[in-house]
């Protein structure tokens, strides 16, 4: 963006930042699959409080969801081509403070709910480690401050678009071509956002969150889970049921005897 002024600090932030963390989620990811595929897991403790859980976990991950698909239409989607399906910037805001108001707030609240379950739950909270802890402080940081930049973003208008700013710097890095420049010239809750963000993602393989890059996407072309089938020597359908208990050993005197003892 023309104008903004570009110091050392903004490019080792938003030019060179970015690309560190890149090769740490990558870097980190890979060596996490590859030396612990065993601690590839969300340690799930639905076993020792399931309640609570079946409305927090659920809040939490379409939630978060939700929020993530606004990320896509705000973040990759260039304003160019909402303006030439009819979308005005009222229309715009107004959809990212509500749908993304609602979506985030389920988010927070079920994460907050999950919090509240692994502190008063003692075998779920003996389970908590450091790194879940710091995870949690990572994770509802980030959702703070995108909730604080969804309304400073629309009701304070002296702050630069979004769109114009942080859209195209985010672009920008895929075709490594930092626009540094964007990103210098977004506002101070955005750049806040967007730091905190970086430091999720870079802790991010080394937590439990690394389950979410397992999509469980076998589980719909598995084979059906036999649990008893039926035996051919016992009868089938319509037959006399057998009677339930221990099948006979089948000595050779039972044999002779017709297995009646003498």
């Amino acid at each position: 963006m023309d104008g903004a002024e570009i110091g050392i600090w903004d490019i080792l932030l938003w030019g060179v930042l970015p690309y560190v963390v890149l090769a740490v989620v990558i870097g980190g990811t890979i060596w996490r699959y590859r030396y612990d595929q065993f601690g590839w897991t969300t340690r799930s403790s639905q076993l020792y409080e399931s309640r609570l859980l079946r409305i927090a976990s659920p809040l939490f991950h379409f939630g978060i969801l939700a929020v993530l698909v606004g990320h896509i239409v705000g973040l990759i989607i260039p304003k160019s081509w909402t303006d030439t399906f009819g979308v005005t910037e009222d229309m715009y805001h107004v959809g990212a403070l509500g749908i993304g108001g609602i979506a985030g707030i389920a988010t927070l609240l079920g994460i907050a709910m999950l919090i509240w379950r692994r502190r008063t739950t003692g075998p779920v909270f003996m389970a908590t480690t450091a790194n879940d802890k710091f995870m949690y402080i990572l994770l509802v940081g980030a959702i703070l401050a995108g909730l604080a930049t969804t309304v400073i973003s629309v009701f304070d208008h002296s702050v630069t678009n979004y769109r114009e700013t942080v859209s195209p710097w985010f672009r920008s890095i895929w075709i490594l071509q930092p626009d540094v420049a964007a990103m210098a010239a977004a506002g101070l809750s955005f750049k806040v956002h967007v730091l905190w963000a970086l430091a999720l993602f870079m802790v991010w393989p080394f937590t439990r969150l690394v389950h979410a890059f397992t999509a469980p996407l076998h589980y719909f072309f598995r084979p059906y889970i036999v649990y008893r089938s039926r035996d051919a020597r016992r009868g089938g359908q319509g037959s006399t049921p057998v009677r339930r208990g221990w099948d006979p050993i089948g000595t050779p005197d039972r044999e002779r005897t017709g297995g009646r003892r003498r």
